[in-house]
């Protein structure tokens, strides 16, 4: 009997460890989301993916969010995650983007920088949205 305990104890371990996900994991995981919100342009849901800190020292205005959705995204392209420090990543995305009135059509590089926060056991995107008024 009590190696049956034994067994099942081992059991759930594992099975608690498997559920846990790893630094690595999470961080491609918040990657996909994080472009596939920004390929939908819903620039107000990825918001949420920003450092608190960087909110409150840069908060979206109004005039930001209008300038949001005057464009499309018709190309996001990110290039592979790399290590920039302590439990932070870098990685450089091309975004197209088409101006919806004058339907012009222009990429911006966004420089992203990550930071994962061991507390909340998330990634946070600590260099905020992309800047699409640069040409």
């Amino acid at each position: 009997m009590p190696r049956i305990v034994a067994v099942m104890f081992a059991l759930c371990l594992l099975v608690g460890c498997a559920a846990q996900k790893s630094k690595g994991d999470l961080l491609d995981a918040t990657l996909e989301s994080y472009a596939s919100t920004i390929r939908w342009g819903n620039f107000e849901d990825a918001a949420a993916f920003v450092d608190p800190e960087t909110l409150k020292a840069h908060p979206l205005t109004s005039i930001d969010l209008e300038r949001y959705r005057q464009m499309r995204i018709s190309g996001y392209n990110a290039q592979p995650a790399r290590p920039a420090g302590d439990n932070e990543v870098a990685l450089v995305a091309e975004i197209v983007l088409t101006n919806n009135n004058t339907q012009s059509v222009r990429s911006v590089l966004d420089r992203q920088r990550w930071r994962y926060d061991e507390k909340a056991k998330r990634w946070w995107l600590v260099s905020g949205l992309p800047d699409i008024t640069q040409h």
